[in-house]
């Protein structure tokens, strides 16, 4: 019988990481306080069924949703009507094993508090990616020495971001499609919509591993007409601020420029700055939008 205060379901989309996907999963099963519901949003082609999770020692849905992060994610909201916190782990992310006791005890303890997110003990997402043996190395010898701060924030980290659903309920509140594919800027974009509600807050207890795996990733080209065509979008939106939006566009465009010379292996900078260059154009045409990606290649 569970007896524990709070009902977390865990939601991960996941896109072309079929395997990443597997092992994270069974790297949950090292959690001390198992979320009371496991939620997988695969793509149809990923061939991912509920029979890859059979071991997994609590409930598991294995759902579907349209193509993109946000409709993904949309889905997995669908299926955790019933939970009391969703907490969002990307498909390469690794919680240390205390993450969801430390997350209960957090939304238990603060009632004026919306939305968490935590800090990370190693963060690939800008590097050539850490393999999953350098992942859970990191993890399992882990020397962070935490001080239970809560630090008030403007917005969460997408790789690992939990929320209370009475707020997500009450108020009908979804990813935005508009926000097509890998959906860049939509965790940004979902913390100001359920901000007004609470307190969003970095627990330094609350801790990971983000792979920063790149298999699965939208082209160079799409993510650079993202970095200009989504920070528009929800400035237009009031989710995000013009001067935040702005700072935003100029560092991408700035470091796809002066990388775009000797680019690391990893980063098509040629094809991010190809992508911001046909956005601003877009931008000068009044036709920018963030669909637009789903035009190009």
């Amino acid at each position: 019988m569970n007896t524990s205060p709070l009902r977390i379901a865990v939601g991960i989309a996941t896109a072309g990481r079929r395997d990443i996907v597997r092992q994270a999963v069974d790297f949950l099963k090292c959690q001390g306080r198992l979320p009371d519901l496991l939620i997988v949003c695969p793509l149809p082609s990923d061939r991912i069924e509920q029979d890859d999770f059979s071991g997994f020692p609590a409930p598991v849905i294995v759902t579907s949703g349209p193509v993109g992060l946000c409709a993904q994610r949309n889905a997995i909201l669908a299926e955790a009507s019933s939970a009391d916190v969703i907490v969002f782990f990307d498909d390469d992310f690794l919680p240390d094993p205390n993450y969801l006791n430390t997350l209960e005890e957090i939304f238990v303890a603060g009632r004026d508090i919306c939305a968490s997110t935590g800090v990370l003990l190693a963060d690939d997402a800008t590097g050539p990616g850490l393999t999953m043996e350098k992942g859970l190395a990191i993890v399992k010898t882990n020397t962070h020495v935490s001080r239970g701060t809560l630090e008030n924030v403007f917005g969460l980290y997408g790789c690992n971001m939990a929320f209370r659903m009475k707020y997500i309920r009450e108020n009908n509140l979804h990813f935005d499609e508009n926000l097509p594919l890998y959906g860049w800027q939509e965790d940004i974009d979902f913390s100001l919509q359920i901000a007004p509600f609470g307190r969003l807050v970095k627990s330094d207890k609350l801790l990971g591993v983000h792979l920063g795996v790149k298999a699965g990733r939208t082209s160079g080209v799409r993510l650079g007409y993202s970095q200009i065509a989504n920070p528009i979008y929800l400035s237009r939106k009031g989710t995000m601020s013009w001067r935040h939006a702005r700072k935003l566009m100029s560092r991408n465009i700035a470091a796809n420029l002066a990388r775009s010379i000797y680019p690391e292996p990893w980063i098509d900078r040629a094809g991010r700055l190809k992508g911001n260059m046909i956005a601003l154009m877009d931008v000068l045409k009044g036709k920018a939008s963030p669909m637009k990606i789903l035009q190009l290649d």
